[in-house]
């Protein structure tokens, strides 16, 4: 809910999902241009969404940002797996960080 306001507050349009069922339907009918996505969902966890995100030639190109708790052991492997880049919550606030977010993903498309 945070990183929300912060990113609303920094002028970006904001869409959330409260699971990974959710987040699927909301990307597919959306197609957003950016997905920051926690791996520790209800439903449908933050792999499997991001392993159907890439399945998905509707979903496939649009960057990924994983938010994760887990340690930063698991970055190779979800990087691996399709993800853009990959950001421990403990580490950092969202807020502070959009606008690398972003350039991250700007350099990824180019």
């Amino acid at each position: 809910m945070a990183n929300e306001r912060a990113l609303a507050r920094a002028g970006y349009k904001v869409v959330t999902a409260s699971d990974g069922e959710e987040a699927l339907m909301i990307a597919h009918a959306r197609i957003p241009d950016l997905i920051l996505l926690d791996m520790l969902l209800p439903k449908l966890g933050g792999p499997e969404v991001l392993h159907a995100l890439r399945k998905d030639p509707l979903t496939a190109s649009i960057p990924v940002i994983v938010l994760s708790s887990l340690p930063q052991k698991n970055e190779a492997k979800l990087m691996k797996e399709g993800a853009t880049a990959y950001f421990e919550k403990s580490k950092m606030e969202l807020d502070q960080h959009a606008e690398s977010l972003l350039h991250i993903v700007k350099i990824t498309l180019e």
